[in-house]
C-alpha cells in the first residue's frame, strides 16, 4: 500500500554524490518505546559527505569501511540531524506525544535523508526550540553539538576570558564554536577569509586573522585554546601558539563528537535566548540531493546546508516537496 512506503535517498555504494539515488521504501514501523517523526528538514554536512565519498585517508577509509559497511553502508539512508513532528508514539512513550514539533541526532545510526525516521525515545531528540523554524532547527545540530562536544573538554565553563583561536570559522562547527565560546565569555580569535569577516564579527569574533592575507602561525598571541573545526591544521603546526597547558582540538582525529542529549538541550536554551543564529548557507530540496552534496564538497559553504524533506504550514497538513518522477527508482 502506498502508505507503507516512503521516499528517501539511497547511498548505493561509496563514491562522487551521483552514488545517491531517490527510491521509495518501506515506511519504518515504530516498536512500543519508539517515536515515528515526519521529518521536514534536515543538513547536508561534512560528515555526509565524508562517509559517502571515503575521502580519507588509508588507515581511517579501512576502520570506517569496518564501522559503516565495506562495500557499501549497512544504512543506506544516510543524513545524521533532523527536524519535524510527531506522526506515531509507541504505546510505551511518555515523554512525547502525537503533533510534538522535535528535533534530534542521530549520529553514526543515519536515516534521516527521507521522510520518515524511527527513534528510540530515550534517544537524542527534545522538542524544537520555540522560536526556530524547521530549517533552523535542523541548523544547529550538527555543527552545535560537535563544537559544544570538543569545547567542553577544555576549562571554557569554569574559567571566563579564555584566549581561543577557531580555524575554520565558518564551517558549520567553527559557526558553532563561536558563538557557543562566546556564551561563555571567551575572547575568540576566528581564522577565515577576508570576505568572510562580516559574518564571523556579527556571530561574535573578537579579532579575525585571514588565512588568505598572512600565515596565522605566525601570530604572537598566546593561546588557552586552538580549536580546528575543519581538520586541516595540525598541533605540530600551531603548538607554539598554545599557552603552557593549553588545548589543542581537532575534529580530524580519532575522537569524534559522541551524541548526547544534554548538548541539544543546551543548544535549545542559547537559541531560545536569542543567542545563536543558525547561519543557513543555502537550502535544496529532496530531489537536488546530489547538487547539496557537491556544493559541501566543494569546501566553500558558511555554516550551514539544509535539505527541505517536506513542506509544512501551520493549521495545514504536511505536503511532500516536488520530486521528480524521473528521480524515483521503482
Amino acid at each position: 500500500m502506498a502508505n507503507d512506503k516512503m521516499i528517501a535517498v539511497i547511498c548505493d555504494g561509496y563514491g562522487e554524490p551521483e552514488v545517491l539515488k531517490i527510491e521509495r521504501v518501506a515506511k519504518p514501523i515504530p516498536k512500543s518505546n519508539e517515536i515515528l517523526i515526519r521529518i521536514i528538514a534536515t543538513s547536508v554536512n561534512s560528515g555526509d559527505v565524508i562517509v559517502r565519498s571515503l575521502k580519507v585517508d588509508l588507515f581511517v577509509k579501512i576502520i570506517m569501511r569496518l564501522k559503516f559497511g565495506w562495500n557499501k553502508p549497512r544504512n543506506p539512508i544516510l543524513g545524521t540531524v533532523y527536524s519535524g513532528i510527531i506522526e506515531q508514539v509507541g504505546k510505551d512513550v511518555k515523554e512525547f506525544n502525537v503533533g510534538d514539533e522535535v528535533f534530534g541526532l542521530r549520529g553514526f545510526s543515519f536515516g534521516t535523508y527521507a521522510e520518515y525516521v524511527s527513534v528510540k525515545e530515550n534517544s537524542v531528540i527534545s522538542k524544537k526550540p520555540v522560536n526556530a523554524s524547521f530549517e533552523e532547527a535542523a541548523a544547529i545540530l550538527f555543527g552545535g553539538q560537535t563544537a559544544y562536544y570538543f569545547l567542553s573538554q577544555t576549562k571554557i565553563s569554569k574559567i571566563p576570558m579564555l584566549n581561543i583561536l577557531v580555524y575554520g570559522a565558518t564551517s558549520a562547527v567553527g559557526t558553532s564554536a563561536l558563538q557557543i565560546a562566546k556564551s561563555y565569555d571567551a575572547n575568540v580569535t576566528a581564522v577565515c577569509s577576508d570576505y568572510n569577516e562580516a559574518l564571523v564579527l556579527k556571530l561574535g569574533a573578537d579579532r579575525t586573522i585571514f588565512y588568505n592575507k598572512v600565515d596565522f602561525t605566525r601570530s604572537l598571541e598566546k593561546y588557552d585554546v586552538i580549536f580546528d573545526a575543519v581538520g586541516m591544521i595540525s598541533r605540530k603546526q600551531c603548538s607554539h601558539m598554545l599557552k603552557h597547558n593549553g588545548t589543542y582540538l581537532t575534529v580530524n582525529g580519532l575522537d569524534y563528537a559522541r551524541e548526547a542529549r544534554a548538548q541539544i538541550n543546551f543548544i535549545k536554551e542559547l537559541f531560545e535566548k536569542g543567542n545563536y543564529d543558525a547561519t543557513i548557507d543555502k537550502t535544496f530540496y529532496l530531489n537536488e540531493i546530489v547538487d547539496a552534496h557537491r556544493y559541501v564538497e566543494t569546501g566553500r559553504k558558511k555554516g550551514n546546508v539544509i535539505l527541505k524533506i517536506s513542506e509544512y504550514h501551520e493549521h495545514q497538513p504536511l505536503t511532500r516537496v516536488l520530486i521528480f518522477k524521473s528521480n524515483i527508482r521503482k
